[in-house]
């Protein structure tokens, strides 16, 4: 083993004889043997802080040598001497030279003379690098300080020379002036000279007086302009600009110096493990983790040599061209920044290995990099052109405004902000490109429709899925059981165009089930299936929480997917996302298709000779990135423009129409909102712009309606006296599936589109013009998207007996309307019925076929009937999701609803309204009429009335498993009723947050009296092994909340562990177990806020509902975003981006408060951790702890 360090013996030995010539100290020294017996002595040389002795001055090779960085040399008393020796050791004199660090021996010295002692312990003390440096950042700081006021002076002394010429140019005129008037003076008095007399004297007295009583006036006036310029607003301008100048430059050096240490202590030291035999490490994965890094600090120590040239030639600094130059070049920080998640995705995964795992450790451990991971290094460039953002509003603050470069930096300012708006667009873009392959990784068989990059991830969560018998059918006996409960749970992931359903094994990794990828254009859902057995009846605790999914592949047989939610909330929403994203399929495909054939104008082409979908305007900005539809994003834009997209029948993003249903509050109203709808659904040519009717109608004779003469066609506009066009048949049952059959036959062959039932959903649906698009004629599934009317339906729905379809035969012989042409599905038609038998129509217009049943005036009016019938699709659709999602603008506003119930019935009375659209009509009445919600979940105030009165138990009653499931009951009853409003404008900030945001507020509160509790409880024992118990204890129920997903628990029991009055008791952390530290570490890891609470969103992100997540991490990010963008531009335009990126927040804490637990109230444990009588505030708090531990005297 080895015992010692290995030193260059040849160079020790010329330091030794350089010392001994040149040290800055040199004597004979007495030093203290090894074992404390002797006193030997020997010559000492001092050399920077190195401190050498010799055997004696001769000698030629230095006996030792002794490190001084980092020691401490003091005087030491003199040991107590025997009688006998008490003469000779009254004339030497100690000192010891000793180290800061644990179990070193100091190094004990005497002489004999106290001069010669003082000035060793001086010259030693003196010798540390360290104070050298301490001394050199003072001095730097002076210089720095003396700079500044040098430069105010020269300033002052500029202003004060041309001050001194203004003067002498005025003395100069006033020299003239006396001049002038003692000629004048002469003449007057022309007369012989006379002899001079006493007054002559006198006027010289007085001239030197008024001499003298000038220049005091003029200094005293000058002073005062100086000192009145050093008080002004200007000169205070100029001082913190150069502070914005100088502290620029600081922060350019420290952002070179990370990227060095980036380059340098991590990215070419992996470049040479990469190329070695056992490579921990490929050259790909360095690549891209690093990305372009080293270009960027090439491109950083550049443009901070010229900075500090710049500064050098002060105060005639410029530093617009400065940035003139740099701009062009900041386009690489592009390519670092739509890759950074993906670089942190690929070192997660390259950790995995433990020699790379091993080998980062030991680059991390170098002193350079100050405890600080390769993330946080990989995160600094994120935040550079931010950084230079804030720093030229700054800069732009305290420069005047005719500056020499005032208009160079505000280019230079609006450049940064367009390329970090870019920036930010093309993160957008792939955030959702990166979670679908998050999901796809996590799945073990693999899926393929997640690689398309049109698929938009819309939500995601547990449901049950009831198994299938061999019939088809099931026993809902089953819903209630434990065992369904777990076997049939399933994890579902909603996408725009496909429904995933897997289930988690032991590992986390998933399982597609059986079936499990389900194309949502094959789909037809069905919220309230109903049954004909009793058994299927009897499960009362899952009642109306079900829905069906009924399949219906184009190339495979047909299946049905029932699932079962945890709550009726939570069924609401799944079954709005599901069914908006079938109803944008299918309208997409009525929109396209319906243009197509009948205008010979394909869609795109609509939308490309329509300019205001892309071209800015004054009312209205777009963004560079596209949303579902293929269309750019808003930007800026305002009221008006922000309603005409909402009711563009064209196309609907589903993230628009969740942005705007959030955020409408903020930019109008919602009766605004509400009386748009209702003239969409009145005039409905109106929600298409002028140019867009113009290509739909070119080969009709119908272009006439453009130019505001009367509609050809008594049904162009709604009039509800005329009589219905369409046959509504008896026993249109509501509780069959939930189609909107609009019967139009668009397509050859004359079958009607049918819509998905009206709804929405969170997020968008796919492109309508890609290359994979459903909607192509190549692969559009004719049977699923079209159904025959009610006349000629021959798809039953469950448990229709052959007696019904006569039934509606024989109905619709009476009233006989619509008939379809259909040759090849002819043998669908009632048998031995011929009456009943789809009518043949010849003619190349499919509405001709549509019209055959219609008199001559009405047929020209097909075209309209087709946007009617998408108008009234948009309206029930905007509305449904309006009154589903966001029922409280109703609930707390009468006059709305009455006047949403009025408009819903007076459509529910059109005599033109299709079947399924007043049964959509009819179930957006039923929500906004019924009081019970069915949210079957116990409220916080229930919970407070059940476990009121009574002393509550304490707390070593209580398992530590029921406390961490009652505290995360209590913790999501309290996050999941906080109402979306209060998310907006910062409320909870302000001095009425009480009233503004109780619910937020309440949140806050709940989160401190649990922290309150947990240091009571710990601060409460007496004895060391109590407390120590109860923190293991508290530390358990952290671990398990974190099971649980209740992070906002894990960070209450972690924040009242490092409150001062507890993390302060040694003693006790002394026993607290290594398991317990090392777990507790663990889970403070976990919600750390380091990198914007970069370990809780992963977790958050890999997780699945229900979950309780830590709102302050979310309020951190609005405040950010409100604090950065305001509501409006300069030009009163509504900030649409700002609202988008605030909505996104909103949708992901709404699906984690949709989801509720499945915890039963343990009325006595819930007690416990809602009574706070016994709890301490935080003086007191203090106090006990200062009791139990009392602190210990220096």
């Amino acid at each position: 083993m080895q015992k010692g360090i290995r030193l260059n013996d040849g160079h020790v030995t010329y330091l030794g004889l350089l010392a001994k010539k040149d040290g800055t100290r040199r004597g004979c020294l007495s030093k203290k043997s090894s074992d404390n017996t002797k006193w030997h002595t020997k010559w000492f040389a001092l050399l920077q802080n190195m401190l050498f002795y010799f055997e004696n001055e001769s000698s030629s090779r230095p006996s030792g040598l002794y490190l001084l960085e980092g020691c401490m040399c003091d005087r030491a008393p003199s040991p107590k001497p025997s009688l006998s020796a008490k003469e000779c050791l009254e004339k030497q004199y100690y000192f010891t030279v000793s180290s800061t660090h644990e179990n070193q021996k100091a190094l004990e010295l005497r002489t004999e003379d106290v001069k010669d002692c003082d000035e060793w312990v001086a010259a030693i003390s003196h010798a540390s690098y360290r104070n050298l440096a301490n001394e050199h950042e003072t001095l730097m700081q002076k210089y720095l300080h003396l700079l500044q006021i040098v430069e105010t002076e020269k300033t002052v002394a500029k202003q004060l020379r041309q001050q001194i010429e203004d003067g002498e140019i005025e003395i100069e005129r006033l020299k003239s002036e006396i001049a002038g008037l003692l000629k004048d003076n002469e003449k007057i008095h022309a007369s012989p000279s006379a002899a001079p007399t006493d007054d002559d004297s006198e006027i010289k007295k007085i001239k030197k007086v008024q001499s003298f009583l000038r220049g005091w006036i003029c200094r005293r006036k000058w002073k005062t302009i100086i000192q009145d310029y050093i008080r002004s607003p200007h000169a205070e301008s100029m001082r913190k600009r150069n502070q914005v100048v100088f502290s620029m430059l600081d922060s350019e050096a420290e952002y070179v110096q990370q990227l060095h240490i980036l380059v340098n202590n991590f990215l070419r030291p992996l470049r040479m493990a990469a190329s070695s035999k056992k490579p921990p490490i490929t050259h790909d994965d360095v690549s891209s983790i690093f990305l372009n890094s080293e270009t960027i600090m090439f491109l950083h120590q550049i443009f901070y040599q010229g900075l500090k040239a710049r500064i050098a030639s002060w105060p005639t600094l410029v530093l617009a061209d400065l940035f003139d130059i740099l701009l062009p070049m900041l386009n690489i920080y592009q390519e670092f920044v739509r890759n950074h998640q993906y670089s942190l995705q690929i070192l997660a995964h390259c950790k995995q290995n433990r020699d790379f795992d091993k080998l980062l450790k030991q680059y991390e451990a170098k002193p350079d990099c100050e405890e600080r991971t390769l993330e946080t290094f990989l995160t600094y460039p994120m935040f550079q052109i931010p950084r230079y953002i804030l720093t030229l509003h700054e800069l732009l603050a305290h420069t005047p405004h005719e500056h020499i470069e005032r208009n160079s930096l505000d280019y230079a300012k609006s450049k940064l902000e367009e390329l970090s708006r870019i920036m930010h667009d093309e993160v957008s873009e792939t955030e959702n490109i990166r979670k679908n392959l998050a999901i796809e990784r996590m799945i073990v068989e693999g899926c393929e429709i997640l690689l398309d990059t049109s698929q938009t991830f819309v939500r995601q969560g547990s449901l049950i899925q009831v198994p299938m018998s061999e019939k088809g059918k099931i026993t809902r006996g089953r819903l209630g059981s434990l065992s369904l409960k777990k076997e049939g749970e399933r994890q579902c992931f909603l996408f725009s165009k496909h429904l995933i359903i897997c289930t988690r094994g032991s590992g986390g990794k998933l399982h597609l089930t059986k079936n499990g990828v389900v194309s949502l254009i094959d789909c037809t859902l069905l919220e309230d299936p109903e049954g004909t057995d009793d058994e299927y009846k009897s499960g009362q605790d899952m009642e109306h929480l079900d829905f069906k999914i009924v399949v219906e592949p184009k190339d495979s047989q047909s299946f049905t997917v029932i699932l079962v939610a945890s709550s009726r909330q939570e069924k609401s929403a799944w079954t709005s996302d599901i069914s908006q994203c079938i109803d944008n399929i299918r309208c997409n495909g009525l929109m396209m298709n319906a243009f197509e054939e009948n205008s010979k104008v394909t869609v795109p082409q609509m939308i490309k000779s329509d300019s205001s979908l892309y071209c800015d305007d004054v009312d209205i900005r777009f963004s560079k990135m596209m949303n579902s539809c293929k269309v750019l994003q808003i930007r800026y834009a305002s009221v008006e423009r922000l309603l005409e997209r909402l009711t563009d029948l064209r196309f609907l993003s589903i993230d628009f129409l969740n942005t705007f249903l959030h955020s409408y509050r903020v930019f109008t109203t919602a009766d605004v909102v509400l009386d748009k709808l209702i003239t969409i659904y009145k005039k409905p040519i109106s929600a298409i712009p002028a140019r867009s009717l113009e290509l739909f109608f070119a080969s009709s004779q119908n272009s006439k309606l453009l130019y505001g003469e009367p509609p050809s066609s008594p049904r162009a506009s709604r009039k509800f006296s005329s009589p219905p066009p369409l046959a509504i048949t008896k026993n249109s049952s509501p509780n069959r599936r939930r189609k909107l059959s609009l019967n139009i036959p668009i397509i050859t062959g004359g079958k009607a589109l049918d819509l998905a039932a009206l709804s929405c959903s969170s997020n968008g649906y796919a492109s309508m013009y890609s290359s994979m698009s459903p909607f192509s004629k190549t692969t559009l599934d004719i049977n699923k998207l079209y159904v025959s009317s009610p006349i000629t339906s021959k798809i039953p729905d469950e448990g229709e007996d052959k007696k019904d379809k006569v039934d509606d035969t024989s109905v619709c012989k009476q009233d006989l309307s619509v008939r379809e042409e259909n040759d090849n599905d002819q043998n669908q038609s009632d048998d031995g019925d011929p009456e009943a038998s789809p009518t043949k129509t010849q003619g190349k217009n499919p509405f001709d076929i549509f019209s055959a049943g219609f008199p001559t005036d009405q047929r020209n009016g097909d075209k309209e009937f087709v946007i009617r019938r998408a108008a009234t699709n948009r309206v029930l659709n905007v509305l449904r999701h309006w009154v589903s999602k966001h029922s409280p603008d109703f609930e707390n506003n009468n006059e709305l609803k009455t006047k949403a119930i009025v408009f819903l019935d007076e459509v529910m009375h059109d005599p033109e309204l299709l079947t399924q659209e007043r049964k959509a009509a009819a179930n957006i009445i039923r929500t906004l009429t019924q009081e019970d919600h069915g949210d079957s979940q116990i409220s916080l105030e229930d919970v407070t009335q059940l476990v009121g009165g009574g002393k509550a138990e304490p707390f070593e009653s209580h398992p530590a498993m029921e406390i961490a499931e009652q505290l995360t009951l209590l913790d999501h009853l309290v996050f999941k009723v906080i109402p979306y409003e209060e998310f907006f404008g910062q409320g909870w900030m302000k001095n009425d947050k009480n009233e503004k945001t109780p619910f937020i507020m309440r949140t806050t509160k709940h989160f401190n009296d649990i922290s309150n509790l947990i240091a009571t409880e710990i601060l409460r024992c007496e004895d060391v092994v109590s407390r120590v118990t109860v923190i293991e204890k508290w530390v358990a129920v952290a671990d398990i909340c974190r099971c649980l997903h209740n992070y906002n628990a894990v960070l209450e029991i972690t924040s009242s562990l490092n409150r001062s009055s507890v993390f302060r008791l040694k003693k006790t952390w002394l026993k607290v177990s290594k398991q317990t530290k090392a777990l507790i570490d663990k889970l403070q890891k976990l919600v750390s806020s380091e990198g914007r609470f970069k370990n809780l969103r992963e977790a958050l992100k890999n997780c699945d509902p229900p979950c309780v997540p830590y709102l302050g991490m979310y309020l951190t990010d609005l405040a950010f975003i409100e604090e950065g963008t305001p509501n409006y531009t300069e030009d009163n335009l509504v900030n649409f981006s700002k609202m988008r990126m605030i909505s996104h927040i909103i949708r992901e804490i709404r699906q984690f408060q949709q989801t509720a637990y499945k915890i039963d109230l343990q009325p006595k444990v819930a007690q416990y951790l809602l009574d706070m009588s016994s709890v301490l505030d935080e003086e007191s708090m203090y106090e006990a702890s200062l009791r139990i531990e009392p602190k210990v005297p220096n």
